[in-house]
């Protein structure tokens, strides 16, 4: 029994691939590589090696060029690899060429994962509702749809001569087409639960809602316990958190709406973002926003940047925002020394001087400074919700203003 336990948590070993190119410098790309090893690990793979090469643009056939295609097989091969998982979208025709490079035998040993897919088996995984369940469904089918050739890759096998052509295409075929009725049919069962959404949403009255946006694994979820005083699933993991979660709360003596919502990232597969339509219902009908933001992170920028690029997909960059800068206990720096004459960068800064940076000066109501984990500053983040809370509550029972 114990013997068959281990051998049931075996973790799969996994390479990743990335590319330096014109639109992706070295930087860029191992910062983009640690989030796909983190990606990788939460799936539940280990990363033994990365790969990258510099090039101007993706080789149109294999992603990588030939000589280093070359380098990526005879690693694997030597090594045992399980799978291979590739910075961006790979096209269907590139998948196919290079799983035909990995795997020379009969029987496909080396699994080909793109980012796209990864991202897919990762909110499979962490799907538990009925609702993310039909919505990550739907989002598999719609990228298996294109890349249907390389499931029958036993057909091609046959052999050619009379009565030896076409069942390879007819299978194809029938399967696309059964793929076709079962994307229909998700979409029906995904308009009815959104009504049933909605409906929700709207015999919740007409209490502020507040939303917790930002980047995966920036402590929302952490948050959201914390405010609510509830038990919200969180881990150390990209995407914890896939179902909306909805907690009525009292800032003071005002009642409002706190919501969860599943996190960004960077190249979210658009089935994920027209899937997860009626999740981000919950952010577009929010009457405040409160974009958390993990400040330890040396990208952190650049996942703002992210989110509001994605808020402003769907209408709600606009909205009264809150910027909180969480993980304040795990922000560290590197003193620059006077002799170097690189450009100085935000991982130079101290929690002092990015303060008296645009963060700071964005505005006082809007940016706190936290720790969630700590509980650094949570009052104050009360206080400050409380404030902006209240003004929309007052506007809209102005017959509750004894209350104040």
């Amino acid at each position: 029994m114990a013997q068959n336990i281990e051998t049931a948590h075996i973790t799969e070993r996994a390479v990743l691939v990335g590319l330096i190119t014109q639109h992706q410098d070295d930087e860029h790309l191992k910062a983009y590589l640690d989030e796909l090893a983190f990606l990788a690990e939460t799936a539940g793979a280990e990363t033994v090696k990365r790969f990258v090469q510099k090039i101007d643009t993706p080789h149109p056939r294999t992603f990588v060029g030939s000589g280093k295609l070359d380098e990526i097989v005879d690693y694997v091969s030597e090594h045992n690899i399980d799978m291979v998982i590739f910075d961006d979208e790979l096209s269907p025709s590139q998948l196919r060429n290079i799983e035909r490079s990995l795997n020379t035998n009969d029987d496909i040993k080396v699994k080909v994962l793109d980012r796209s897919s990864l991202i897919l088996d990762i909110f499979a995984n962490r799907a538990r509702t009925a609702h993310a369940k039909t919505q990550v469904e739907l989002a598999q089918y719609q990228y298996l749809l294109p890349r249907l050739t390389r499931m029958w890759t036993h057909l091609e096998r046959q052999k050619g001569g009379i009565g030896m052509r076409g069942p390879g295409e007819s299978q194809i075929e029938t399967d696309r087409r059964i793929i076709l009725d079962k994307i229909a049919l998700l979409k029906k069962r995904l308009e009815k639960i959104d009504k049933q959404m909605a409906t929700q949403r709207g015999n919740r009255g007409q209490l502020v809602r507040v939303a917790l946006v930002g980047y995966t694994n920036v402590g929302k979820s952490t948050l959201m316990n914390l405010l609510s005083k509830s038990e919200v699933f969180a881990e150390d993991k990209l995407f914890a958190t896939l179902d909306t979660t909805v907690r009525k709360i009292v800032l003071h003596n005002v009642p409002c709406l706190l919501s969860d919502t599943v996190g960004f990232i960077r190249k979210l597969p658009h089935q994920l973002v027209e899937s997860f339509k009626s999740t981000l219902d919950e952010v577009r009908e929010a009457d405040i926003l409160v974009h958390v933001i993990d400040i330890s992170h040396p990208g952190f920028e650049e996942q703002i940047a992210i989110v509001n690029q994605t808020l402003d997909d769907i209408g709600c960059l606009d909205k009264p925002t809150l910027m909180l800068f969480n993980k304040i206990d795990a922000f560290s720096f590197e003193e620059k020394d006077p002799d170097d004459l690189t450009p100085r960068t935000a991982a130079n800064d101290s929690l002092d001087d990015l303060k008296k940076t645009w963060m700071g000066r964005a505005g006082e109501d809007g940016v706190l400074f936290i720790s969630a984990q700590n509980k650094t500053n949570i009052d104050m983040l009360r206080d400050r919700l409380y404030a902006m809370v209240k003004t929309i509550h007052a506007e809209r029972f102005p017959y509750d203003n004894f209350l104040y």
